[in-house]
């Protein structure tokens, strides 16, 4: 491959690379097998140049290197119990095949059948990597689509002051709550916020998530949360798993501040900051009890699809203030938490395709009822699963443990919690090529220390020992 140009981007941790009159984003850990495992707060891109068609970098520990840029390797699994995640109707939603076989090329999956089929597809694979999966369990990467895994501090005396009896919205009117997180978060330095993210990305992906949503909303200032923005993007360079960075400056009304006042903000300066630099797909709002009004929600989600973002909002967590259906009507693709929503609601959800996003963890911590889930099905909405991961209420980066929670507590199915934490939940970030398997998706894998798809929530506390080996963009990890 000869390359045209190449350009230092994301705070030093990638490379926006020009070769064959295309560009593509080549990330630090895209180039790890070259330049060693990445470490959060060292490596860094300080220069780059093409030298005869060749990029040279010049690294921030000192040092020049000459960097090839590769595709993925032809990457082939087999022997699998294949998820493919169809999404089907009637007895076999997940789409499982027994004995089956994967061929990823160049980051993607090119093919999917049974092993028998292999030498009838066609495809070179002479030198391809085979892993023999040895009859286990095989699915796409689980997808954490509601997190916010960006942030400083802990608020473990709050966790003490809740089991001791006090309530979420007591503490947060007190002073602490999200305005804790965010006196730490403005505090930590960059490379602060960088390493924290990444050390919680190695839980989740230990635990098989290879895509995670990053909200910022624990700064409150439109050059803090465009900061926290550009934390996520280079934990993104830095890390296996891919981060989906998500603007919530409207999390919580900061000290101080007018309400009026502040919207406008984040309507005039955040929103429109955010989009031009490209940080950012989507925007969330925080509409609930003791956060934003329902009109105060539509203005920044009308701000929001006018600079071309995808609309997502926290629903009725304690109180159903009327923002499903606004989420609807506006053409959003998600509402997340919605333990309290009416009827109309859900109709409208599912009438626009909206996903709601089922938070379990945060649920049960904050000792709050469960959403109607039984209502939500009738209504045909598609349902995610996802971690909250938050210092506040849900302090967890296991995808399977919330499967758990999602099946004991709110009364799914086992079918409906592995769709929840990958096809729907990809639908929910708005990522088309995640959580399913088939010609054209991610090559995301996770093998499984598992036969059958009811292992994964039945061990709750497994979650890392379950997992045998994970395939990101078709390079095996580990």
């Amino acid at each position: 491959m000869i390359v045209e140009s190449v350009e230092v981007v994301r705070s030093g941790t990638a490379l926006r690379v020009r070769a064959g009159g295309k560009t593509r984003l080549v990330r630090w850990i895209d180039l790890a097998s070259q330049l060693g495992a990445p470490d959060a707060r060292s490596s860094r891109f300080t220069a780059a140049r093409v030298a005869r068609g060749v990029v040279e970098v010049e690294l921030l520990a000192g040092g020049r290197e000459r960097v090839e840029i590769d595709e993925a390797p032809t990457l082939v699994i087999e022997g699998a119990g294949l998820l493919m995640m169809s999404d089907r109707r009637g007895e076999d939603p997940l789409g499982m095949t027994g004995d089956g076989a994967v061929i990823a090329v160049g980051g993607r999956v090119e093919w999917v059948g049974t092993r028998a089929d292999l030498p009838r597809t066609g495809i070179d694979l002479a030198r391809a990597r085979r892993i023999d999966a040895g009859g286990r369990l095989v699915t796409p990467g689980l997808v954490d689509c509601h997190a916010h895994p960006v942030f400083a501090g802990d608020r473990a005396g709050e966790f003490a002051r809740r089991a001791a009896g006090q309530s979420y919205l007591e503490i947060a009117r007190a002073g602490g709550g999200i305005a804790a997180t965010v006196q730490a978060t403005r505090a930590a330095s960059f490379d602060d916020l960088v390493a924290l993210t990444c050390a919680r990305l190695d839980g989740a992906l230990a635990c098989g998530t290879t895509a995670m949503e990053a909200k910022s909303g624990y700064d409150l200032t439109a050059d803090g949360e465009l900061r926290m923005l550009e934390a996520a993007r280079a934990a993104d360079s830095l890390h296996a798993v891919d981060l989906e960075p998500t603007l919530l400056g409207a999390h919580a009304l900061p000290p101080g501040r007018g309400r009026d006042d502040y919207v406008r903000e984040i309507c005039e300066q955040m929103i429109p900051r955010a989009a031009a630099a490209g940080l950012c797909r989507a925007v969330d709002v925080y509409c609930d009890e003791g956060a934003f009004t329902l009109e105060e929600t539509g203005r920044v989600l009308e701000a929001a699809r006018a600079h071309g973002l995808l609309l997502r909002a926290h629903v009725g967590q304690f109180a159903d203030l009327g923002a499903g259906r606004l989420v609807a009507e506006l053409g959003g693709i998600s509402v997340d938490h919605v333990e309290q929503i009416s009827a109309d609601a859900m109709r409208a959800l599912a009438a626009h395709a909206v996903v709601a996003v089922m938070l379990p963890g945060a649920c049960v911590q904050l000792r709050l009822p469960p959403p109607p889930v039984a209502a939500l099905r009738t209504a045909g909405v598609a349902l995610a699963v996802a971690t909250d991961l938050n210092p506040g209420s849900s302090l967890c980066e296991s995808l399977p443990l919330q499967m758990w929670l999602a099946a004991t507590h709110y009364g799914m199915t086992v079918d409906e919690t592995w769709l929840g934490v990958t096809r729907h939940a990809a639908r929910a970030l708005g990522r088309a090529d995640l959580g399913w398997l088939g010609p054209g998706s991610a090559a995301d894998l996770v093998i499984w220390n598992a036969d059958s798809p009811a292992e994964i929530p039945y061990r709750y506390g497994a979650g890392r020992a379950l997992v045998h080996q994970v395939i990101k963009s078709g390079r095996l990890l580990g």
